[in-house]
C-alpha cells in the first residue's frame, strides 16, 4: 500500500543515477519542505548508490507507461537527471510530460572542452569510436561502460582495457581485460593505469563531471589521442539546468507558483 502524503505536497520524480540526481534529491529531501521527492533508478548497476527520498527502480515500459505512472503517483513536476547519453529515456520522458501535462526540467552537466595539448578527436557514436581506432593506436583504454561492447568486438587487432562499475557480458572484444571500478578517480591513479597497461589512446563519451576527468588530463600529459563520443541532444523545446542547486531552484519556483 503506498504511503499517504499531506495534500499540499509538491510531488516531484528525479529520473537518473547520476551524481547531479543524488545531489538533487538529497537538497529537496533537506530543504524544502511540503516537496515529496522520488527518484527512478534504471536498474542497470547491481548495487547502485540510493539517494534521499523514496527511490523505484526499473523501467516504466516505455512512454505509456510512464504516463500512466505519473498519473498514478500525482505526479506535478518531472526532472530528467539521466546520463548525458540515456538518450531514450530522455525522449520518453518529454513525450510522457507533454502527454501528462506534467511540467519538465532537463537536468545536464556541462560537457568538457579540450584544452591546449589535447589530441581528442570526436565522434558522433560508438560505431564511428570504433572505426576511428584502427588509425590512432592499439592498446585501447575503453570508458563507454559496458553497454555497447559489440560495436568493438571485430577489433581483433586492438588490445582493450574496459573499465565498468559491473562486469559486462559478451559480446566483446577477444583481446580485452576489465577493470570493476567506480569513480570519482585519481589523476595519479590514471596516469598509472595508462603506464602499467601502456595504453596508446583512451575513448570515452563527453559525459562531463569532475569524477571521471583526470585521465583525461592524463592522456594529455602522455600525449595519447582522445576519441571522443558526442553527447546526443536534450529533447527540443525542453528547459536545460546545468546542476543540481539550478534544478532545486527551479522546483521551489514552480512550488511557489502552485501555492
Amino acid at each position: 500500500m503506498e504511503a499517504q502524503h499531506p495534500a499540499h505536497d509538491v510531488h516531484v520524480l528525479i529520473l537518473g543515477g547520476t551524481s547531479e540526481a543524488r545531489q538533487l534529491a538529497e537538497s529537496l529531501h533537506r530543504e524544502a519542505p511540503g516537496v515529496r521527492v522520488t527518484s527512478s533508478l534504471a536498474g542497470r548497476v547491481a548495487a547502485p548508490r540510493l539517494p534521499s527520498g523514496e527511490v523505484r527502480v526499473g523501467g516504466f515500459g516505455g512512454v505509456e507507461g510512464m504516463v500512466r505512472w505519473l498519473g498514478e503517483h500525482r505526479v506535478d513536476l518531472l526532472i530528467d537527471a539521466t546520463h548525458p547519453f540515456a538518450q531514450a529515456i530522455s525522449f520518453h520522458a518529454a513525450e510522457a510530460a507533454a502527454t501528462a501535462h506534467v511540467p519538465l526540467l532537463a537536468l545536464r552537466r556541462p560537457g568538457w572542452v579540450p584544452e591546449p595539448g589535447d589530441d581528442w578527436h570526436p565522434v558522433a557514436s560508438l560505431d564511428e569510436a570504433a572505426a576511428a581506432l584502427p588509425a590512432l593506436g592499439r592498446r585501447v583504454f575503453l570508458t563507454t561502460g559496458r553497454m555497447g561492447l559489440a560495436t568493438f568486438a571485430p577489433l581483433t587487432a586492438c588490445w582493450f582495457l574496459v573499465r565498468s562499475v559491473d562486469a559486462p557480458e559478451p559480446p566483446f572484444p577477444p583481446r580485452m581485460e576489465v577493470l570493476l571500478d567506480r569513480g570519482p578517480f585519481t589523476l595519479d591513479g590514471e596516469r598509472e593505469l595508462l603506464r602499467r597497461h601502456r595504453i596508446d589512446v583512451l575513448v570515452t563519451k563527453d559525459s562531463g563531471a569532475a569524477a571521471t576527468a583526470p585521465k583525461l588530463t592524463a592522456a594529455r600529459e602522455a600525449g595519447i589521442p582522445v576519441v571522443v563520443v558526442r553527447r546526443p541532444p536534450v529533447p527540443e523545446g525542453v528547459p536545460v539546468v546545468p546542476g543540481a542547486q539550478e534544478a532545486a531552484e527551479w522546483v521551489r519556483g514552480m512550488r511557489g507558483r502552485a501555492t
